[in-house]
């Protein structure tokens, strides 16, 4: 994995701050759909959170097992601190890149949606 999350790690570490300890798989598509109103597959959330668990940028634990989820334990996961620094890195570049664009951005947005194509 490169050093810089690409945009689906991005939204999961995001939500990984955001939920502070109770990120699990359930919690974590709940946090991501309502802030993006995406819906991702559990095995894109898991495949990712692997991959960002073997490059040091996440760790997980297991909880109890409870009878309700059949004896099974829950994993969580949380942001280690080279996660914590590459997602703020990210962040920053992007933001850098679309400072004072915005109002730009949202001409070209309307332009192309009242069917002239921007041109």
């Amino acid at each position: 994995m490169s050093k810089r999350p690409g945009e689906f790690e991005q939204i999961l570490l995001f939500a990984l701050v955001r939920l502070e300890g109770d990120a699990h798989g359930v919690t974590i598509r709940e946090e991501i759909e309502l802030r993006t109103g995406r819906a991702p597959s559990p095995g894109a959330i898991y495949t990712a959170l692997g991959r960002l668990e073997a490059g040091g940028l996440v760790s997980s634990r297991f909880g109890n097992s409870t009878p309700a989820r059949g004896g099974r334990r829950r994993k969580y996961y949380t942001i280690e601190p080279l996660g914590a620094e590459a997602l703020r890195e990210s962040f920053a570049a992007l933001r850098g890149m679309a400072s004072g664009v915005l109002p730009k951005l949202e001409e070209l947005a309307v332009g192309n949606t009242a069917g002239n194509g921007g041109n």
